[in-house]
């Protein structure tokens, strides 16, 4: 089992990565989802994510997650092929997290470098987008 910090790695970076790992057979726990950075203009992104959520029908859907947890896991969702069983397999082996739980504290989370962000432009935290589609 592999554990992953989230903690200012740019969420859509960090989805590829697990989502390669994923499908190469590795279980994956992401812990701190709600430190991940979204780049671009923050009104921009609630925006869209407040469209996402108030589009379709409350009973049929589509269904879109309102917390910064399932928001990533979401992502990764997103780049696995999750109707397929492989793809299936692989979102089962994902456990995502706001923060640390006590079952993965005692390991070192490992970090993706390639995911980090450069914070040269605009950003906003997964928790701070949470916290205004709720609110």
């Amino acid at each position: 089992m592999t554990v992953i910090n989230a903690e200012d790695c740019v969420a859509g970076r960090l989805a590829s990565f697990v989502a390669k790992r994923l499908l190469n057979g590795e279980e994956i726990v992401i812990v701190n989802a709600e430190r991940a950075i979204i780049n671009g203009n923050p009104k921009a992104i609630e925006k869209l994510f407040r469209e996402k959520i108030e589009r379709g029908d409350p009973y049929h859907g589509p269904f879109y997650p309102k917390r910064s947890d399932t928001i990533l896991r979401r992502m990764v969702r997103g780049m696995l092929p999750y109707k397929k069983p492989t793809g299936r397999n692989a979102y089962k082996r994902l456990k995502v997290y706001r923060s640390v739980p006590d079952e993965v504290s005692g390991q070192t989370p490992e970090t993706i470098n390639k995911a980090k962000g450069k914070f040269e432009c605009k950003y906003v935290y997964l928790d701070d987008i949470t916290k205004k589609i709720s609110g």
